[in-house]
C-alpha cells in the first residue's frame, strides 16, 4: 500500500493549498490513483474556513497518518521547480523522523519539474510561452521578463536561466526579447547570480519605454505572485515612474492544466526506478 503526496513548499495564503488541491485533483484523475496535497511548513496555520472548512495539513503528519493505517511507501512529488533547499534539507530530515518511527516505511521522492539530469524535456517552457502568446496583443513586439522568487541556491537560478534560454527560442520573433530576473535576493555578493531583481530591469533603458510581458514563474497565488502581492506592487511602482511602461502579467505556471502532465510524468520516472529511493541513512 502506497500513499503519495503532491507537495509545495507551503503558504499561509489559502490561494496556495486551494492550487495545490486542485493540481493534486487533477493528477489524481490522469493517474487513477489518489495524490493527496500537502506542504511542507506553513499551510496548517490557514483557517479551515478559508480553504473549504477542510484544514490544510503538512507532510510530516500526513505521511505518518498514512503509515498508522497502512502504507508501506511514501512517494513524494515535488511542485517545485529545481532542488530547493527545502528538498535537498528539511525533507529527508523530516522522512528520516517519519522512518524513525516506522522503519518498514520505504520513501521515494520525484523529481522536481525540471529535472536537470533528464533528457532535455521543453514542456515547461511550452507551457511559458502559451502564456506569454495569451498576452500578446497585435502588431506590438513586447519585452519579456521571466521573474521567479529569487533563490539562496545557484542551482535553483540556474533552472530559471535555463528557461529563459528556452523561452527566447520559443518565442523568437513574436518579442523585442527574454531576459530572466529575481523578485527579491539575499544581500551579499555571493548571491549576485540572482541579478537583475526585477525592480532594476524594468526600469532599465530597455525595458522602460514600451510594452512588458511578466512571464511569472510561479506555481501558485500567495503573497509574492497573488493579487496585490509584491510582485504587483514592484510592477505599480516602476509603472509610475516610467509613464510609458506598461507590465501585463501571466497566468502563474501552476494554474496551466499543462503542468498536470509534467507532474505525471515525474511520478511515473520516481515509481518505475530504484534510484528515487530515499537513502535516509546516507543523508541524515
Amino acid at each position: 500500500m502506497r500513499a503519495i503526496f503532491l507537495v509545495d513548499n507551503g503558504s499561509l495564503r489559502a490561494q496556495a493549498t486551494l492550487n495545490l488541491r486542485h493540481v493534486a485533483a487533477s493528477l489524481s484523475e490522469l493517474l487513477g490513483e489518489t495524490v493527496q496535497a500537502a506542504s511542507l511548513l506553513h499551510s496548517n496555520k490557514i483557517p479551515a474556513e478559508e480553504v473549504d472548512g477542510i484544514p490544510a495539513t503538512t507532510l510530516g503528519p500526513a505521511a505518518e497518518r498514512s503509515a498508522e493505517q497502512g502504507a508501506t511507501e511514501i512517494i513524494v512529488l515535488p511542485f517545485f521547480f529545481g532542488p530547493s533547499k527545502a528538498l535537498t534539507g528539511y525533507l529527508p530530515e523530516r522522512m528520516a523522523t517519519l522512518q524513525e518511527r516506522f522503519p518498514h516505511v520505504k520513501v521515494r521522492v520525484a523529481q522536481p519539474l525540471v529535472d536537470e539530469f533528464g533528457d532535455n524535456d521543453l514542456r515547461l517552457a511550452h507551457l511559458l510561452a502559451d502564456n506569454v502568446r495569451d498576452k500578446l496583443q497585435p502588431g506590438a513586439k513586447p519585452h519579456v521578463a521571466l521573474v521567479d522568487h529569487g533563490s539562496p541556491i545557484p542551482e535553483v537560478t540556474a533552472v530559471r536561466n535555463r528557461l529563459a534560454g528556452q523561452l527566447s527560442v520559443l518565442l523568437a520573433d513574436d518579442v523585442a526579447c527574454v531576459a530572466a530576473a529575481s523578485m527579491e535576493r539575499r544581500e551579499g555578493d555571493e548571491y549576485r547570480f540572482n541579478e537583475p531583481l526585477l525592480e532594476n530591469l524594468l526600469v532599465s533603458p530597455e525595458f522602460k519605454t514600451g510594452p512588458v510581458i511578466l512571464a511569472m514563474l510561479f506555481l501558485s497565488p500567495g503573497r509574492h505572485a497573488g493579487e496585490g502581492g509584491d510582485i504587483a506592487e514592484i510592477c505599480a511602482a516602476a509603472e509610475q515612474q516610467h509613464p510609458g511602461l506598461s507590465v501585463t502579467t501571466t497566468q502563474l505556471v501552476g494554474e496551466h492544466q499543462g503542468i498536470v502532465d509534467i507532474l505525471h510524468s515525474r511520478l511515473r520516472q520516481a515509481l518505475d526506478d530504484q534510484r528515487f529511493l530515499l537513502d535516509i541513512p546516507a543523508i541524515a
